[in-house]
């Protein structure tokens, strides 16, 4: 992959005084690369013990539910990418479509979800490292692992993209011997019920559970709306990003079903030792001590990977409401004219990422979770305000029928959620609504709005 800077479009070198710009050096492969590693393959043992017992034992069907979702979204996702090829994702695409004080609310829910997955991320790093290493405390291991990250980032998006291979690599080779030995030993089981992962324990009965699941589960698929955030970043944006966000949505979501499939049958058992390591059980079920170690360091190297990329999409949606001004331009508008990072946004997400020292992962898989949502389901009704409405495109089937899906399916996923990660969501908006008050002085002042030009 080239590194050499291409002729930036106008949107990403709004430059002022000695400000650099956001290089164009992502093609497809990288683009789908980045939101491969951003999901992580193997994120679905991440909450892999939680919702098991959420679901009572139908964590595959949990998964077919969210993709489904998931693949309306994703679509509307790639149609509003192709209208507007800039960085910002759903805040840039709900403040075009629906008006500046719109957009931002949506930007901030989008925050929410971003802010908190880096955190997901290091405090997964912290429990397993710590579960394999005991002597090491579990939030030195989150503390080193920040640090690590930042730098990475800083250093630049290239930088990034060429250890996203490695990290994919890693986890491919782990999901190939997982498969191979969790086959084994389930043939070594003597009759093994095909049917179990669908019907499940018996724990939790009724569709309701499975929602609940379902509605953790997006956070696994946050990775085709990073990628969208990095449209001022590749090669031909209107035509790779929706690409990439559909790649990155299809093959994440069947390999979750067959891995969330496979785990089920191979330790048919929500009684976990510990649910937040869950996933510990089903690997020494099938590969005893050997597999435990490989899944652990394929597992850290992958939320490593993800780490990297979450950290660096939130910086970016920080650098996009910093330009505008929504958020103070000094600092979150800056762009390192060495590195060609907007390295004080990536340092301010360090900073905050030091909460997963405290944070329980149930409730940051939950919050993620209820950001997510707020911005998937303005980002399908963008879809029909945009092609419907404004371009009077009419074309039902496409620009109603199915972003109206999409919304649907968000909004009842959204339901879904915990009382807790509700009300730690609708505070969080009701906090950005403040601010924005503040910014327009009672909206006595216009919103400030990203530049969108080609």
């Amino acid at each position: 992959m080239s590194t050499a800077p291409a002729e930036p479009s106008s949107a990403a070198t709004q430059s002022h005084g000695n400000e650099g710009h956001l290089k164009r050096a992502l093609g497809v492969p990288s683009l789908v690369l980045f939101g491969l590693v951003y999901m992580v393959p193997l994120t679905v043992f991440t909450t892999y013990g939680i919702v098991t017992q959420t679901s009572g034992g139908r964590l595959p069907v949990s998964y077919v539910v969210t993709l489904a979702a998931m693949i309306f979204t994703a679509r509307s996702y790639a149609r509003m990418a192709a209208a507007f090829p800039v960085a910002g994702s759903a805040y840039a695409y709900t403040q075009k479509t629906f008006g500046a004080p719109v957009g931002f609310l949506a930007g901030w829910s989008l925050l929410l979800d971003y802010l908190f997955l880096p955190m997901l991320n290091y405090l997964v790093i912290g429990i397993y490292l710590n579960a394999a290493i005991p002597a090491i405390p579990q939030w030195l291991i989150v503390v080193v692992t920040i640090g690590i990250v930042t730098v990475l980032n800083i250093v630049g998006i290239v930088s990034v993209a060429r250890a996203n291979f490695l990290i994919i690599a890693i986890q491919a080779v782990f999901i190939v011997v997982f498969i191979v030995m969790a086959v084994s030993a389930t043939s070594g089981m003597g009759s093994v019920d095909l049917m179990a992962p669908f019907r499940g324990d018996g724990t939790a009965n009724g569709f309701a559970p499975i929602l609940a699941g379902a509605a953790i589960l997006c956070l696994s698929f946050l990775g085709f709306d990073a990628v969208s955030t990095l449209s001022e970043e590749a090669k031909n944006p209107v035509r790779d990003v929706p690409r990439a966000i559909m790649l990155a949505t299809l093959i994440c979501g069947v390999l979750f079903i067959i891995l969330s499939f496979v785990s089920q049958l191979v330790f048919p058992s929500n009684n976990f030792a510990d649910v937040d390591s869950g996933s510990l059980d089903v690997m020494k079920a099938a590969g005893g001590a050997f597999l435990a170690a490989f899944f652990t360091a394929a597992y850290v190297a992958g939320a490593l990977g993800s780490a990297i990329t979450s950290q660096a999409s939130v910086a970016r949606i920080l650098y996009a409401m910093g330009r505008d001004g929504i958020l103070p331009r000094k600092v979150f508008g800056h762009v390192s004219v060495k590195f060609s990072t907007p390295t004080w946004a990536i340092a301010i997400v360090s900073v905050i990422s030091l909460l997963a020292v405290v944070i329980p992962l149930d409730i940051l898989a939950s919050v993620v979770s209820f950001g997510a949502l707020v911005a998937f389901s303005v980002v399908n009704l963008s879809v029909i305000k945009h092609y419907f409405v404004d371009l009077s495109e009419k074309n039902v089937l496409s620009n109603v029928v199915l972003p109206v899906v999409g919304f649907l399916l968000t909004l009842w996923l959204w339901t879904s959620l915990s009382g807790t990660a509700l009300t730690i969501g609708l505070i969080w908006l009701a906090i950005g609504f403040l601010w924005l008050l503040g910014v327009t002085r009672g909206f006595q002042r216009p919103t400030p709005v990203l530049a969108l030009e080609e």
